[in-house]
């Protein structure tokens, strides 16, 4: 357990000091942010035709209220949280992989409903905006790694017991 605990650590520190890296932000959290504005946009467009997107920003025409998707916002760091853990467990690197993609996509899925919620609340009330942005969403997101890291252990194959171990019932 402390092994995985030290080494989910330093692949976090390794991962959240690659993702600061100008490069990286330049050419691939950036863009990843606008993707995320670009989507979330669209699907609100779906049911409001006065919302579009503009980098990372989603506002509303009719209103002129705008959401800025910033680091922190666009799931990035709740990802490299999962992939830490997911990396620092030993696992088959196949079932790593398949966690790594699903959890992505979950934590991705999850995080465009945040942004959607919270581009109405904040139209409705700034102070409930705020409250869930700050509070809420933040906790569900992270609850979101926990599951999704929990989900993908129950699914790993089971080791064989090793000499001197019982095996489980």
């Amino acid at each position: 357990m402390l092994k995985f605990f030290l080494l989910f650590l330093l692949i976090q520190a390794g991962l959240f000091t690659a993702e600061l890296v100008r490069p990286v932000q330049q050419h691939l959290v950036i863009p990843f942010t606008e993707g995320i504005a670009a989507i979330s946009a669209w699907l609100v467009k779906l049911f409001d035709d006065s919302v579009f997107s503009q980098g990372i920003v989603i506002r509303d025409m009719e209103s002129g209220f705008a959401v800025a998707i910033e680091a922190g916002c666009n799931g990035v760091e709740a990802t490299i949280v999962l992939v830490a853990a997911l990396l620092a467990f030993s696992a088959p690197w196949k079932h790593k992989l398949w966690g790594i993609v699903i959890g992505f996509l979950a934590i991705q899925g999850l995080n465009l409903l945040r942004i959607i919620s919270l581009f109405y609340l904040g139209q409705w009330n700034k102070t409930a905006f705020e409250w869930a942005h700050l509070y809420i969403w933040q906790a569900l997101i992270m609850l979101d790694v926990l599951i999704i890291f929990l989900i993908w252990l129950r699914y790993l194959p089971q080791r064989p017991a090793t000499a001197g171990q019982p095996r489980a019932a």
